[in-house]
């Protein structure tokens, strides 16, 4: 035995990766172009410079900063983060400052850095650090804003990774920024006359947060718990006080008081309901904080003193007394507030008062930061030095000069946990204060907070734990280590130290590990001879590590490095080596290391006496992952690091032999450290070759995943006989193994430090090599492990143990046969774990037992270690034997935790949480094919509330993506709007249809270019073609007339096109925030063939209507506004940017105006720039804003706008107002607007208002004397929507009686009188108009009829709905005008909405009977007359039918409308000119209802109609019918095929108000109707397409859809396929909506729990994930199903295809270990265990009833004909040497008896003579289960040679 590794010796370590350092932000300054402009600014003079640049901050800092200040530089280095789960990628990250600059870059060992973000700022950078913001969600969670926080003198600029960019104005000069787990700390500068306040008034507080770059800055509280003043609540108001460190985890701030001379540790944390209660306020109750004071006010603004330009004191400077502060106080409150604060501090609250709603800071906008700062702490009485919250003794005199301000609460309080002790007559030095302070921990994750004092050279470090409920940290003791700087090393757990002599010394928390060793640096106290080394305190927390072997790290090329030496000596310095030390002659130019700085990882900066940096390395614990993991279990069973650090000093010492056999050095140091001479064993011996052994038990150190980890498993067999035929060699026979083994036997050394841990050390690493047999990526280390536990466990004698490790590798176990000898009185005073038992734990019998249904022990895992373990048994106990609570209360039934020395907190997670599919793929394949069924399962038919992890597991990356983009702001980057090719002619890009999503609706309409021509069709930015053929007769002139004229009549098309495009193209593009809106041109001109000669209406050649343009413009400015979807960021700055320059195209931005309010962004428009618009009198702009903000309010009845819309609306003003001169139009959109605005409320008093507006009769001269028809429309419309579908549930109305006063506005009769506010207004009659007391019905009897139907609408109401019935006598019939028909008949069909009927009979059972019976030719009856009423009645119907079925796409209503429109065009085709008019006004409201049905179907013959009608252009084609054609077009295609209609009472009305039935006659025509009505269409549109989307491809893609119908009473329960993408029935009317197989996964949203989950997916542009099978394609590449694979392409390398390929290995008797034969095992057992349970579950596993039989045949006759066979002999005798506990040879019998034995589950059978004898009947216990398949044959064999072996002659008698 080596005795140099007790020896108590100084070691040493050599650091690694030298290389000379230089901040990467230095070299990039450099080249800046900042540091060129700034030498150019300092040349010019500061005029130029503030008329260059019109900042005169900037000015003010250009004159202030020196060279030198520009030169200062800082920077700091940390841990980089890619922000991407489980990323292992290391990095570091640069913040460099210089100047103004200052530079984030990244940079790792292998990749030059590069610049990640830099930035440069107005004035001189004070500091720059990192820091993160919280964002709150909705949710108890919280994201983080990762931030660089960059401080100036008078602000703070905060810029986020994502590039967000903040501005905070600072109220107060900053000395330092600290960065903490809330957010920012700020520490404010002291002034000079801060200290004079103590006997005056109250200190100022000096440490403020700020939680959020748009929060407002809070003061700090502070919560100390001395023992005299007890637990009380102040700010930190202690100018001296100074924070020296902050940390996140755990969240503390350490401060220091030079007063006293100590260092506190306070926790930081939220400030809690209580703390703020308990303010002290007045006896009255008010908070002192609403009472200001004019001298904190005056005393922070002079303590400030920012860099403002003539920025001075208002009251005295710093010098002022007492009493001058006091006279001041009287008055400085009288001043404005806002002056003082504009002059001496920036404003704080400005963006905070915009940004955030909660910001305190709106309170009192009148006040700005400073202002809001001196109201705050008001508190003229001091005690102490840390001030108490503000006392109540200001006067009431002096708080009502004040206006009352809400007090700035503070977000944070700081927690007094810790503070040093002063001991009597201890000397206290000022300059004590920690220069560094961060936390470390050591090997065995105990953490310390340490604080370096330089003055005394000291490093204090403070041990803290957490208390058991984690609420707290507790400081225990305090450790002080002699150091001149220091910093932590994380990755490794330990801290450099640079002693004062200038050696560096690794620790491990306060344990010294050894000195480091930089090539190139020569310690001044190097020595390679022991001495005492330094001591820390307390003395037995020192450990001197031993240095038992040396070993060579790297060639270092030490040309490169600097001079070998350091400046000072130490005062023992011995020269043992001189030939060592004769190549360091020491010199006095030598650089020696002057301080420590940046730690990253493992990597460290030295800095130079020469100023110059190096970077150097500290090697790691272990880079094997099995050294590593035996550490962990070590560490975790002997919680003393003294055992790792001699490890680590042996692993890393320098000179050593080899650098690679890192598990070699691994055995042989920690068999040495149990007592072990490992000279003396034949194994052990080799491994101190250089050369490796063999990849399995050598791991070489080049690479980290050392130990055989890239090694597949099917090289491991081969390893193995390598290295065991290297292990033989001295001979093969059985007595020379014996004669070496007797020959080298050894006694234990007992004195060895693990000598009494082997039991509790063989234990645990037992437990280790278990879990590394649940994983097929480290299985192959445990066959390295495995050669330990052997030895330990043939030492301790646990034949139990020592048998499961030769069944598990018979061949190598079969090659140690060495024992030592441990004294059996030893054995017994060794310390072992208490579930340690004789049977050893086994986890794959454990699984087997399992699954076999037999009762099962609690399974031992390790926590944090054996992970996989407590995860495998856990789910099998899940799973298998079906015990629900297996993860959550009968954890204990199943597995045993194996404590520690420490608490160990158990933590109830989800099971699978972490665990993912490429950690279930190294999971064996028997073990892991129970889990992968339940996932089989459960990705069948998941649930819709699982966690994206889960999701994840079952390999539903589909429900993952769903849920991950449930918000709109997430779901930009992968909505759907995936960019529209671009188009490459330009014209094409104008039309404004170029946003439509051309991926989508190609999969849509696949077949043909429907959509092309939907575009061509609604395209009026091109000219026109202007064909007329020039007769011989006609002259030119007459001629150009003609073209011109030609020309018109195409305008009134290209004028009427926009309201169908806006309908087309409806929110279907996202603005830039940076460009305005493009809006295509409304080209009014046209080309003659065969010249293409311009043809223009401006000639003057031919009378063209005046302001012909002005409402096609209007519309085409809606049209552009409606493309842009409600999920866009849309601005109120970005509404006012698009404002027109010129006032041609005001008409089109006031269309954009009304398109935003469609939209809901015009709620984004400030108040100030509606009532701006509305100032400028412009009509149109008045008409599209009122409406617009109307429709964004809808049915809220927002007071605000309710105001905005009654000064439009003379009988909502008082009687006694000022008449206002408002248009007639505006008028009308602001009646609208009301019954928007107040839609289904029923208000009372604008129903009242409205219902008398029907009838307003017209006032003197010519007031309300012109067109008059479509205002009482418009209050009829209003009116039917503020009382929507109310029927006769009218609450309060019943005095109104509204249903008589509607219908004698419908039928006519006398006037009545007018009531209330308008009887002034209405008293004289009017000089134009003679109606007299009869009320005029072609006025009122439209919107009365409407207003009944909206009342009344879906109520079947037949009372009212018998009002509406056309006359049923040819002289009553006479009397109603056939519009009036036809509004009669849609209003009763409406209200009778359940006998709508989708057929013939029914549209023509509402003509009345007398025109439907044969006429007689003798009555006198007008044919034209009779002819106009049916053509109207049935124009009505067809309308209802087409609100009845709106969106549904039913057939029967869609066949039975488009009978009824080739009636109306057979009929045109003979008709005169007489009844063209009245049939095409059938047509077109036959067009749209089929339009209506068919909506967003883009239907093909509904589009070749609207193709038929868009060509007629001449005759009685007017504007209005152009328009109808044209929405039905837009309509048909509505959203490009994204949307459809609703069928709601809300959107009912908008199509009745939109489709009106008489359309304008030319473009100025509002007569009857308001033109911008026909764009409220869009509020009845909701998206309901599904665009399945592959969440692989990210392509849109076919699915197959199973949509299951409610019961209604028109039909049961329904199921329909539809082939997604396809636009969903109204969701109401559905019961599921299924993914359906096979090609897909399936699944199932039921829309009686997830309505709101379906209708987040359609308002997201419809995205629905689906996930393609395994085998199958899509069905764009494979329609029919004919080219999908069979199966899934199985890797040859799989664990499962092994497993089945060691039968064929078995049969052939080459199978070189048994694992696989477990994986079969547990295979079978499986299949069996479900065939058991049932027998329907036979075509559901995975693996197939037929092919499991034929492969456990095959293993069955294999071991059959093994003991049957010739070689029956050789069975019986390894049978026999296997029960006498004999020697098994290394051949083809022993590794048949081991697969026969675990095949069988055969039990361990050594020394059981005594158990057997004469109890030959316990035979039967041999006998296996009847689920372990063994032929009887083969059983009896076994059964007689067990016996033969014990009882000889009793084989015979048996038989």
């Amino acid at each position: 035995m080596s005795e140099v590794v007790y020896e108590e010796t100084v070691t040493m370590i050599a650091a690694g990766e030298l290389q000379s350092f230089v901040p990467f932000g230095r070299e990039h300054c450099r080249n800046h172009p900042n540091a060129f402009n700034l030498q150019l600014r300092e040349l010019q003079p500061a005029s130029e410079l503030w008329s260059s640049d019109g900042a005169a901050g900037l000015v003010g800092s250009l004159q202030e900063v020196s060279l030198q200040e520009r030169e200062r530089e800082h920077w700091q280095l940390r841990k980089g983060s890619t922000g991407v789960k489980d990323d292992d990628v290391e990095f570091e990250e640069e913040l460099y400052a210089a100047g103004n600059v200052v530079v984030w870059s990244k940079g790792s060992r292998t990749q030059a850095s590069s610049v990640y973000k830099a930035f440069t700022v107005d004035s001189p950078v004070q500091q720059v650090l990192w820091c993160n913001f919280g964002v709150p969600h909705s949710t108890d969670e919280e994201d983080f804003e990762h931030t660089v926080c960059i401080v100036q003198s008078s602000c703070v600029n905060v810029h986020s990774v994502t590039g967000k960019d903040f501005l905070s104005p600072l109220p107060f000069q900053v000395s330092n920024a600290w960065a903490t787990q809330f957010g920012l700390l700020l520490e404010r500068k002291s002034a000079a006359n801060d200290t004079q306040l103590g006997s005056s008034g109250e200190a100022l507080p000096t440490l403020f947060s700020m939680l959020h770059p748009l929060d407002e800055i809070a003061p700090v509280v502070c919560k100390s718990g001395g023992l005299i003043e007890g637990s009380c609540v102040q700010y930190a108001c202690d100018s001296t006080m100074k924070v020296v460190f902050t940390s996140s985890q755990p969240s503390i701030v350490v401060s220091y008081d030079p007063m006293q001379g100590t260092h506190s540790v306070w926790a930081l944390r939220k400030v809690t309901h209580d703390v703020v209660l308990r303010y002290p306020t007045e006896p009255g109750g008010t908070l002192l904080g609403l009472m200001a004071s004019g001298f904190l006010t005056s005393h922070l603004r002079n303590t400030s003193r920012l860099d403002s330009p003539g920025g001075c004191g208002a009251a005295g400077g710093p010098g002022t007394g007492s009493s001058a502060l006091h006279s001041h106080q009287s008055r400085i409150v009288t001043s404005s507030p806002g002056v003082h604060s504009r002059v001496h501090s920036p404003s704080i609250s400005n963006m905070a008062a915009l940004s955030r709603a909660h910001s305190p800071g709106m309170a009192a906008p009148s006040f700005t930061g400073a202002a809001r700062f001196s109201q705050s702490f008001n508190s003229p009485n001091s005690r102490g030095h840390l001030g108490r919250l503000p006392s109540p003794n200001s006067t009431l005199n002096e708080s009502v000069l004040v206006p009352e301000m809400e007090p700035i609460i503070p977000n944070l309080c700081m927690e007094q946990l810790w503070s040093e002790t002063v001991t009597a007559g201890c000397h206290r030095e000022m300059s004590s204060q920690a220069s560094k302070v961060f936390t470390t921990s050591d090997l065995c994750e105990n953490h310390y907070l340490c604080f370096l004092v330089e003055s005394h050279q000291q490093l204090r470090c403070v041990k803290f734990i957490e208390s058991n409920d984690s609420s707290q940290l507790i400081f225990p003791s305090v450790t002080t280590i002699p150091a001149k700087d220091a910093e932590p090393l994380e990755s490794i757990n330990a801290m450099l130290v640079l002693e004062a002599c200038g050696s560096l010394v690794l620790y491990t928390g306060i344990t010294r590990v050894s000195k480091v060793f930089v090539p190139g640096l020569l310690s001044p106290s190097f020595s390679l001879s022991s001495h005492a080394p330094h001591l820390s305190t307390p003395v037995e927390n020192v450990s001197t590590p031993a240095n038992s072997s040396h070993r060579h790290i790297q060639a270092l090329e030490e040309d490169n490095m600097p001079s070998p030496l350091s400046g000072g000596r130490g005062p023992h310095m011995k020269h043992h080596e001189g030939s060592f030390l004769e190549d360091y002659i020491f010199q006095k130019a030598t650089p020696n290391i002057q301080t420590l700085r940046d730690p990253v990882f493992n990597r460290v900066t030295l800095e130079l006496s020469s100023g110059s940096m190096l970077r150097i390395s500290i090697p790691e614990i272990a880079t094997s992952d099995l050294v590593r993991n035996c550490l962990q279990v070590i560490r975790f069973i002997l919680p003393k690091e003294a055992v790792l650090v001699k490890w680590y000093n042996i692993y890393n010492a320098p000179g050593g032999p080899s650098a690679h056999a890192e598990w070699n050095q691994f055995v042989t140091c920690f068999m040495a450290l149990m007592g072990y001479n490992t000279e003396r064993l034949s194994w052990t011996q080799h491994l101190h070759f250089e050369v490796p052994l063999s990849p399995v038990i050598a791991a070489k150190k080049a690479r980290p995943s050392d130990g055989g980890s890239d090694e597949v498993c099917h090289q491991t067999e081969s390893s193995l006989s390598i290295y065991n035929t290297r292990i033989h060699l001295k001979g093969s026979t059985t007595g020379d193994r014996l004669h070496v083994q007797s020959r080298l036997k050894k006694n234990l050394d007992s004195s060895a430090p693990l000598f009494p841990h082997i039991p509790a050390l063989f234990y645990v690493l037992h437990l280790l090599y278990q879990e590394l047999q649940l994983d097929e990526l480290h299985r192959s280390r445990a066959a390295s492990l495995v050669c330990l536990l052997q030895q330990l466990a043939r030492d301790l004698q646990m034949d139990e143990y020592l048998d499961l490790y030769w069944r598990d590798y018979p061949s190598l176990i079969s090659c140690f046969t060495e024992s030592c000898i441990i004294d059996q009185a030893l054995i017994g005073q060794m310390q072992r774990p208490s579930s340690m038992s004789s049977e050893p734990p086994c986890v794959f019998s454990w699984l087997s037992s399992c699954l076999r249904g037999e009762e099962t022990p609690p399974f031992p895992y390790l926590p944090g270690i054996c992970q996989r373990t407590r995860l495998l048994v856990l789910s099998y106990a899940l799973y298998v034997n079906g015990d629900e609570n297996a993860t959550s209360t009968d954890v204990s039934k199943y597995i045993v935790k194996q404590h520690k020395d420490i608490f160990f907190k158990h933590e109830n997670v989800r099971l699978w949480s972490g665990f993912t599919l490429k950690d279930l793929e190294s999971v064996p394949f028997g073990v892991a094919l129970p889990i992968r069924e339940a996932i089989y399962r459960c990705r069948e038919k998941p649930r819709s509330d699982w966690s994206e992890e889960v999701c994840l597991l079952i390999g539903r990356q589909d429900l993952t993506k769903q849920a991950h983009n449930m918000t709109l702001a997430k779901t930009k980057a992968v909505r759907l709007s995936l960019e529209p090719p671009a188009t490459t002619e330009a014209d094409e890009e104008e039309d404004g249809m170029s946003d439509i999503i051309q991926e989508v609706t190609g999969l849509i309409w696949s077949q043909d270019l429907r959509v092309q021509e939907v575009r061509r069709l609604l395209q009026s930015s091109r000219p026109v073609r202007v064909s007329v053929v020039q007769l011989p007769e006609v002259s030119d002139h007459e001629y150009i007339e003609e073209k011109e004229n030609k020309l018109l009549q195409l305008c009134q098309r290209t004028m009427a096109l926009p309201v169908g495009r806006g309908l087309f193209t409806l929110f279907s593009y996202h603005p830039v925030p940076t460009e305005p809106l493009p809006v295509p041109k409304l080209n009014l001109t046209g080309r003659a063939p065969p010249r293409n000669t311009m043809v223009d209406l401006n000639s003057g050649n031919i009378d063209v209507p005046p302001n012909m343009t002005s409402w096609p413009s209007f519309h085409n400015g809606v049209a552009a506004g409606l493309k842009i979807a409600p999920a866009s960021q849309v601005e109120s700055a970005w509404i006012a940017y698009n404002k027109p320059k010129t006032p041609e195209l005001a008409n089109e931005y006031a269309g954009f105006l009304m398109a935003l309010g469609l939209n809901g962004h015009l709620t984004k428009l400030a108040t100030l720039n509606i009532h701006d618009y509305l100032t400028k009198g412009h009509e149109m702009t008045s008409i599209g804003l009122l409406l617009g903000v109307s429709s964004a309010r809808l049915g809220t009845m927002d007071m605000s706008i309710t105001r905005l819309l009654s000064i439009h609306i003379p009988a909502l003003l008082p009687p006694t107002s000022t008449e206002l001169d408002v248009p007639h139009n505006v008028q009308v959109a602001a009646v609208i607007g009301i019954g928007l605005v107040y839609q289904g409320t029923g208000h009372r008093h604008n129903a009242e208002v409205l219902l008398s507006e029907i009838g307003r009769p017209p006032g003197p001269e010519m007031e309300y004397c012109t067109d008059r028809e479509s205002y009482s429309l418009a209050a009829g419309l209003a009116l039917g929507m503020v009382c929507l579908g109310h029927g006769s549930n009218l609450i309060g109305m019943t005095d109104l009686n509204v249903p008589e006063q509607l219908y004698q506005y419908m039928v006519g009769g006398h006037r009545r009188a007018q009531v209330g506010a308008n009887r002034e207004r209405h008293k004289s009659p009017s000089y134009q108009i003679k109606e007299g007391d009869t009320i005029n019905v072609d006025v009122t009897c439209p919107g009365a009829t409407l207003a009944l139907a909206m009342i009344y609408l879906k109520t079947n109401n037949r009372s009212i709905a018998d009002w509406l019935k056309p006359p049923d006598t040819w002289f009553l019939l006479d009397f109603i005008k056939p519009e009036f028909l036809l509004l009669r008949t849609l209003a009763r069909c409406i209200i009778m909405w359940d006998e709508i009927l989708p057929n013939t009979e029914w549209v023509k059972s509402n003509i009345p009977q007398i025109i439907r019976e044969n006429i007689d030719p003798s009555e006198d009856i007008n044919m034209d007359a009779m002819t106009q009423a049916q053509d109207y009645i049935t124009a009505g119907a067809c309308m209802a039918l087409g609100l009845r079925f709106a969106g549904s796409a039913n057939s029967d209503a869609f066949d039975c409308l488009y009978e009824f429109a080739k009636t109306f065009m057979k009929i045109m085709s003979f008709a005169g000119t007489t009844s063209y008019y009245n049939l095409q006004t059938g047509l077109s409201m036959v067009l749209l209802a089929m339009s209506m049905i068919m909506a967003g179907t883009g239907d093909l013959k509904v589009l070749q109609l609207c193709r038929f009608l868009h060509k007629r252009t001449g005759g009685e084609m007017n504007y209005g019918f152009h328009m109808a054609h044209h929405m039905s077009l837009g309509l048909l295609f509505l959203g490009g095929g994204r949307y459809t209609l609703s069928t709601s009472n809300s959107a009912i009305a908008a199509l009745l108000c939109a489709l009106y039935p008489h359309f304008p006659a030319h473009s100025t025509d509002n007569r009857y109707h308001l033109q911008a009505l026909r764009h409220l269409a869009v509020l009845a549109a909701e998206p309901r397409l599904l665009v399945p989307v592959d969440v692989d491809s990210l392509k849109p893609c076919y699915v197959l859809l199973e949509v299951t119908y409610k019961d209604t009473k028109w039909y049961k329960e329904t199921t329909v396929e539809l082939m997604a993408p396809t636009l969903l029935p109204e969701l109401h009317l559905l019961k599921r909506v299924k993914v359906k197989g096979p090609r897909y996964w399936e699944l199932s949203v039921d829309l009686s729990k997830e309505t709101q989950h379906l209708k987040s997916i359609l308002s997201r542009d419809g995205v629905l994930y689906v996930k393609l099978r395994a085998g199958q394609l899509p069905y764009k590449d494979d329609p029919q199903g004919w080219k999908s694979l069979l199966a899934t392409a199985i890797n040859h390398l799989n664990s499962g295809v092994r497993a089945f390929k060691a039968v064929t290995a078995l049969r052939h008797g080459d199978l070189q270990q048994t694992f696989p034969l477990w994986q079969l095992r547990l295979v079978i057992e499986f299949w069996d265990s479900r065939m058991l349970r049932s027998s329907s579950n036979r075509h559901d596993t995975l693996l197939t009833s037929e092919f499991l039989p034929v492969m456990k045949n095959a293993v069955d006759v294999a071991l059959d004909s093994w003991v049957k066979g010739e070689e029956g002999k050789g069975y019986h005798v390894v049978v026999r040497s296997y029960m006498r506990g004999q020697v098994l040879f290394r051949d083809a019998q022993s590794l048949m008896l081991a697969c026969f034995l675990i095949y069988r589950s055969i039990p361990f059978l050594k020394n059981t003579r005594t158990q057997l004898e004469g109890k030959t009947s316990r035979c039967s216990e041999l006998t296996p289960s009847p689920q372990a398949h063994s032929p009887v044959w083969t059983l009896r064999c076994s059964v007689l040679v067990l016996l033969a072996s014990n009882f000889g002659r009793r084989q015979s008698t048996f038989l």
